[in-house]
């Protein structure tokens, strides 16, 4: 009995490892990381690392994602309101550049800003690492080898194992969602054989002791000139059998069979109220040590559960062969480029795209800043900040669309925060009601322009933020939610309804002073200028908001006459513009581009993420945007990589959308990195690393596979599903769909052969289907069919009713 159960469980053993090398779910490495960008990320929203598995001297990054420096200041101009009447009066009469000075001088925020972008020590602040977890192994004079480094995204297990000396070590490290802490084990296969040291490391304002037998790193961040936000992390070593020592500021394993690290870190950020401090943070640390589970079996067990709930509501497969397994991730990047096929590269991206977003964003944390959280900077590029004209937004994208929509809590009450001091920074600079917010922000509520009005003045980052708060009721139908969020939409769409004014061409209503992100014109005269009146995406992002709102206020039966006046406001606003040269128009008039082939394209907003142009409802102004995208090309930093590919997804080419994936998917040297594309451990290369290409490129396959809108949405179903061989047959799961749907697709030679809807809440379902197809009820009764193809059909679908398409 006893050798059948050794057989059993040798054989469970050996299928769970070839499981976790499935090539669509594993990023594998062949050497230590060398740079942060071939390192695997852990994270549970809360804290992260970023494992090199190193056999010598491993430096593993830490981060924790309310450690910011900085903190609230008040950066609103005195004196801003009073200029923009002559600001306006400037640019109706055709004077752009006397407006942009004026703009230059009054528009932006009072202080240094956000330092131009190296903020740490300034009040603006900067988001930064923790700090490193150095384990340093005794014996390295004896070389490793047959070394094996791997992240298992279907348990979110990061794994390094190695050879030295005749004895194999094997690291495995978990981010514990429900522990809030990170535990690493080592083990090996001789009895005895693990010795090395364990320290904690903060090159600045911090402190590092052994305490009761922990390490203990305490610290305070800078506030400019004053102290800030306070900080603590702790390490705890529990070992089977040798001996574990403590030192001023080292742990010491000596001769353990096993040894697991429980790491943990806390600030006293206070998410609930920005300007007050929680707890102390070392108290806070050591609670969460002191709840750990006993084991890390137990602790990997209640990790797997918690992670599985969200990772296997959406699965991506295509059926095509992959490669010998042999192939590392930076072997597979560098023959994808080249041309070879790896059908299961896109299925590992999307996967990875959601992996990092279950990673890095948690209800009661903070929003996924630029890099998720996984940063080894202290002074973060950007300062790993939230770039509010495209770049927090986009990371969240895939959040309703691949059945994230719960980890999209922190940016939903990140936007209500903004409201806050938005009123004042709308007051201050344009006289008006609601609240703005325009191009940088952190967590310390600055709504202000940045020090530079030609970039920072943008004035729709509030206004595109509440596009998030109006597509998760659009998701998921859930009127108590747009009931506690109205008050925030209200407040951005008076804000835009006090900034308009009435150009003097068509008599349109326009927002001014303005620009689109930055980009610049140039005049028919030769002015070279950014400042202007009624931009194209502000337009969009108007007629979206305020249709929102009106929609809103009928669901929820307030504001009645608010709601007419808006409706009548709306049909007054400049519309999109075909230019001379058949693209979509980026500015009120047909100016020629500053930068032809510039990254941002915010004057296709009406195309994505809104869904103002379609191929069916607007087949003109989709001719325009497609030739917008000709001409801005297909090159590209890697978040307008991602951007691209939805895009040209919404236009139905699926082709075109593969191809940008592919451009995405180039291998970026993190020595030398050049270009957009992607880091060997999948980050997305700006360059540098910013997250929101990967976010942005999981949303853009989503939506190569599964579309739906509209006022009264249609699902279409592999709507740019590409022709190449890699994408002809597969599956997908768990995509969600506006009306309240979450739909499964399965497809074969470039056609679909069934699919699925689950309703939520219920109601009337429009979809697309292909001819002959039909919707059948659980009792397999027959709702509607296709005839042919064209037109949607409609069906009855009752709460949590579960449909199928044959």
């Amino acid at each position: 009995m006893r050798n059948h159960v050794l057989l059993l469980t040798c054989l469970l053993t050996a299928g769970i490892s070839a499981y976790s090398q499935r090539p669509d779910v594993t990023l594998r490495f062949k050497q230590p990381a060398q740079a942060y960008q071939e390192a695997l990320p852990i994270g549970n929203g809360h804290i992260g690392a970023l494992i090199g598995g190193h056999p010598n001297d491993d430096r593993i990054t830490l981060n924790e994602i309310t450690l910011w420096s900085g903190g609230v200041q008040d950066a609103d101009s005195d004196t801003a309101w009073r200029i923009l009447p002559r600001i306006r009066e400037h640019l109706l009469a055709g004077r752009n550049k006397e407006a942009q000075r004026l703009l230059q001088q009054y528009f932006v925020c009072k202080g240094q800003g956000s330092g131009h972008g190296s903020g740490a020590n300034v009040p603006y602040g900067a988001y930064q690492t923790l700090g490193e977890l150095r384990v340093q192994w005794r014996d390295t004079l004896q070389p490793w080898r047959a070394y094996d480094r791997r992240l298992d995204l279907e348990s979110a297990l990061a794994q390094a194992q190695w050879e030295r000396g005749g004895v194999t070590y094997k690291q495995e490290a978990i981010a514990s969602i429900p522990g809030r802490l990170i535990a690493i084990r080592y083990t090996a296969s001789r009895k005895g054989a693990l010795h090395f040291s364990v320290s904690l490391h903060r090159r600045e304002h911090a402190q590092v002791r052994t305490d009761k037998g922990r390490l203990l790193m305490t610290g305070q961040l800078p506030n400019g000139p004053q102290p800030g936000l306070r900080f603590a992390a702790i390490v705890q070593a529990r070992t089977t059998g040798g001996r574990q020592t403590a030192t001023d500021s080292t742990l010491r394993i000596e001769g353990a069979d096993e040894c697991v690290l429980y790491f943990t870190a806390a600030t006293d950020y206070n998410v609930a109220d920005y300007t007050q401090r929680g707890p102390a943070p070392t108290q806070q640390a050591a609670s969460i040590l002191s709840a750990a589970p006993p084991s890390f079996s137990a602790l990997r067990a209640a990790q797997r559960a918690a992670y599985s709930r969200l990772f296997d509501k959406s699965r991506f497969r295509l059926n095509a062969a992959a490669p010998s397994d042999t192939f590392s991730t930076p072997e597979r990047l560098a023959r994808y480029h080249s041309g070879q096929p790896d059908a299961q590269l896109p299925p590992l991206y999307y996967n990875f795209g959601r992996y990092l977003l279950i990673g890095s964003s948690r209800p009661g944390g903070l929003p996924a800043n630029l890099q998720g959280l996984w940063a080894p900077e202290y002074q973060t590029p950007w300062n790993g900040d939230y770039h509010i004209n495209i770049n927090l937004q986009m990371n969240y994208w895939l959040a309703p669309l691949t059945g994230l929509d719960e980890l999209a809590d922190p940016l939903y009450r990140y936007i209500a925060m903004l409201s806050g001091p938005g009123a004042k920074t709308a007051k201050a600079y344009y006289a008006a009601p609601g609240w703005v917010a325009h191009v940088i922000t952190n967590p310390w509520g600055f709504t202000s322009p940045g020090e530079g009005a030609d970039w920072g003045s943008t004035l729709t980052g509030g206004a595109w933020l509440c596009e998030h708060l109006w597509e998760h009721f659009r998701f998921t139908r859930d009127t108590a939610f747009l009931r506690e969020y109205y008050p925030v939409m209200k407040g951005a769409a008076q804000f835009l309804q006090g900034i308009l004014i009435r150009e003097p061409s068509h008599g349109w209503l326009v927002t001014a002073p303005s620009n689109s992100p930055e980009h610049s014109y140039i005049m028919p005269d030769g002015t070279r200028g950014s400042t202007a009146m009624g931009p194209a995406m502000d337009m969009q992002i108007c007629r979206e908001l305020f249709g929102a709102c009106i929609e809103a206020s009928r669901i929820l039966g307030m504001d009645e006459a608010w709601r007419k006046e808006l409706d009548s406001i709306r049909g007054q606003l400049a519309p999109n513009q075909t230019g001379k040269a058949g693209d979509l128009n980026e500015w009120l008039h047909d100016w020629q581009d500053g930068e032809p082939r510039h990254r941002h394209i915010s004057h296709l907003y009406a195309l994505h993420p809104y869904d103002e142009i379609t191929p069916w409802q607007t087949p003109a102004l989709a001719a325009a945007a497609r030739e917008t995208l000709r001409q801005r090309g297909d090159d590209g930093t890697g978040w307008s990589l991602a951007w691209k590919i939805n895009f040209w997804a919404r236009l139905g080419e699926g082709d075109r959308a593969e191809a940008l994936l592919k451009k995405l998917l180039r291998p970026v040297d993190p020595v030398k990195p050049k270009g957009g594309g992607t880091y060997p451990n999948l980050f997305c290369a700006h360059p540098p690393f910013q997250i929101d290409g990967n976010f942005g490129a999981t949303a853009g396959i989503a939506e190569m596979l599964l579309q739906s809108h509209g006022e009264t949405p249609v699902i279409r179903l592999l709507p740019a599903l590409p022709s190449t061989p890699d994408w002809a047959s597969g599956s997908i799961t768990g995509l969600g769909a506006r009306g309240g749907f979450t739909v499964g697709l399965q497809w074969r030679n470039g056609a679909l052969t069934t699919a699925s809807i689950h309703a939520r809440k219920g109601g009337p379902c429009h979809l697309l289907l292909p001819a002959g197809k039909q919707v059948v009820d659980a009792k397999g009764k027959v709702l509607a069919r296709s005839s042919d193809g064209n037109a949607p059909v409609t069906f009855d679908t009752t709460p949590n009713g579960v449909y199928s398409i044959r």
